[in-house]
């Protein structure tokens, strides 16, 4: 299976399963314009969006992951965790304008035998009338990607990098989940808040084995993602497996249309405290939260919760400048190239409007990329304790470069994400301050053990 977060449906409708922003990842959904694409694609926050590899400005990234992104909201990738893709400026010196290069001298004999491959198979295949060249050439593209070990840098046909850049720009059809697809089978990073995914009980590592009573066994991520997303309305039946149960489990899901804000909130009146819950960085994340913050502040409230959980993450820039509401200290993160040790610090980008309310932050697993850079910027400084699980992990950053006669997308990683400290996010993710387990049962009797935590340690 391709390695990458996407989003079913919108997200499982991402990397943005997604993947999942995010994580970088792909939301499990499809698009409701442009039905020619719509009809092909399925979404897996990670809301992301998909930038060209210099973008206006360099600021205008994608943090996602998840997925997927991340990006990754769609199925998986969008950030994610996010997951759901993470699209930024490459490191200074590197080429990725995506032009037409000749092959150098000193590799004519690494790729003369693949040449050699095609001449042989076009010749010799019984079948050889059937062949596709442009399947082909797809092909070869995809397994030189896979052949870097890194489950980020991948391949994405015309129609998925259609899909990916347009995201975003349109509303979304599908389950809402966000998934991780660098593994034999979709597995699930977050649903959306309020989706058929979140209603019919679909939890993070819930691993997709079967699609409509299809093994998906060894099929290909966005070949599972298209088969989970489709038009609001419809239904689709997943069958999972999720660790602990003693048989795969089966849910019936009728799609939606995917809406649903970046920012919610309200004041926990009894507790008086303001609660606060960043579903994704879109654009205008930064700019809800400002106005939900100001709105409950206004209240005079004890102390905030800002719930990052389930959040597969999204743009880069938003989570500067959400980071820097809360936290007076830089830099937000710091961006590691690799090269000769060349790294880019991304200091605050405003003067915080709740710098010195005491908080607390809640993250589980399913809080990847653009919010673990949140997360792990403000427990690096100490600004505020973080309960919950530990999150995602993930933390390369990707850039998405155009090739040549509109043939696709190639999705490169060219950096990672640390933390203030220089520590890295990814594949260890954001440990809490204090770790209290969300478990199955919890979530059956509408316990949320983490919440209560929070408005403990606020009103001790």
């Amino acid at each position: 299976m391709n390695k990458t977060i996407a989003i079913l449906g919108g997200l499982i409708g991402a990397f943005a399963l997604a993947v999942m922003t995010g994580v970088g990842g792909y939301f499990l959904g499809r698009q409701s314009v442009q039905p020619e694409v719509v009809e092909k694609i399925v979404e897996v926050e990670k809301i992301v969006e998909v930038v060209q590899t210099e973008p206006a400005s360099c600021d205008d990234h994608d943090a996602s992951g998840a997925g997927t992104a991340d990006s990754e909201p769609a199925l998986g990738q969008v950030n994610p965790v996010g997951t759901n893709f993470l699209a930024v400026c490459p490191a200074v010196g590197t080429d990725l304008d995506g032009s037409v290069a000749d092959v150098p001298s000193d590799l004519e004999d690494e790729y003369e035998p693949m040449w050699e491959a095609y001449e042989l198979l076009k010749k010799n295949y019984v079948f050889a009338e059937e062949l596709d060249d442009q399947e082909l050439a797809w092909g070869a593209i995809n397994g030189m990607l896979q052949a870097a070990g890194d489950p980020h840098t991948s391949y994405m046909t015309p129609v998925q990098y259609e899909e990916t850049q347009r995201q975003y720009a349109g509303e979304f059809e599908g389950i809402g989940a966000e998934v991780d697809t660098s593994g034999d089978y979709l597995r699930i990073v977050s649903p959306l808040p309020n989706s058929p995914a979140e209603e019919v009980g679909l939890l993070p590592n819930d691993l997709i084995i079967e699609v409509d009573g299809q093994d998906v066994t060894g099929m290909d991520a966005w070949d599972v993602i298209f088969m989970v997303r489709g038009p609001a309305g419809s239904q689709v039946i997943l069958t999972v497996f999720r660790e602990g149960s003693p048989e795969p489990l089966e849910f019936n899901i009728t799609r939606y249309k995917i809406e649903f804000p970046m920012v919610e909130g309200e004041m926990l009146t009894e507790n008086n405290l303001a609660y606060v819950k960043i579903n994704q960085f879109g654009d205008e994340t930064d700019a809800e939260l400002e106005i939900m913050l100001e709105e409950l502040l206004a209240q005079n409230p004890a102390g905030l919760i800002l719930d990052l959980r389930n959040n597969p993450g999204g743009l880069l820039n938003q989570a500067i400048e959400v980071g820097s509401e809360f936290v007076r200290e830089g830099p937000i993160t710091i961006q590691d190239f690799g090269v000769d040790e060349a790294r880019r610090e991304f200091a605050n980008e405003n003067d915080g409007i709740a710098l010195d309310i005491p908080m607390v932050v809640l993250i589980n697993n399913g809080s990847a990329s653009a919010s673990e850079i949140v997360a792990g910027a403000i427990q690096t400084f100490d600004r505020a304790p973080i309960v919950g699980e530990t999150s995602f992990g993930k933390g390369t950053a990707q850039t998405w470069v155009g090739l040549s006669n509109g043939q696709g997308a190639v999705r490169i990683t060219n950096s990672r994400w640390l933390l203030p400290d220089g520590a890295t996010i990814n594949q260890v993710g954001i440990t809490p301050d204090i770790e209290v387990e969300l478990t199955i049962e919890d979530r059956e009797n509408d316990r949320d053990p983490q919440l209560d935590k929070a408005i403990e340690l606020l009103t001790q």
